[in-house]
């Protein structure tokens, strides 16, 4: 089991960065895929990035691709979203997400996932 906690977020201004980071308590950390989901208001969950076990494979949702970086630290058990570039349609709360197991990368959706934070708040303004 796992249990995640982010944070980082907040507000900032279209053009700026934040990096959101995803605490993790409970061993094996470094046996899930971790990846981080999206929730604007009005709208569903929508994939950001996911990470394989030992970070050396990531893929990118199409809209945040070259902007956003997902990585960890396996010995801090802690998974990190630099957002870089940020527009105001990144506005969103923000979950990481945890799945043991195999898992292909890809554009994943939430059901894949069976672990959750609670979300954390990014606000980009114009």
């Amino acid at each position: 089991q796992v249990q995640l906690r982010e944070s980082g977020g907040g507000l900032v201004q279209t053009g700026g960065a934040l990096r959101l980071s995803c605490a993790a308590s409970g061993r094996s950390f470094h046996e899930y895929n971790m990846a981080w989901f999206r929730q604007a208001p009005g709208k569903e969950r929508e994939f950001v990035a996911v990470i394989s076990w030992v970070g050396d494979s990531t893929y990118y949702a199409d809209s945040v691709e070259g902007r956003f970086t997902i990585f960890r630290d396996n010995s801090q058990n802690t998974l990190y979203l630099q957002m870089n570039s940020l527009k105001p349609d990144d506005t969103a709360v923000y979950y990481c997400a945890a799945r043991p197991g195999l898992l292909a990368l890809g554009s994943l959706q939430p059901s894949d996932f069976g672990f959750w934070g609670q979300g954390n708040q990014v606000t980009v303004s114009s």
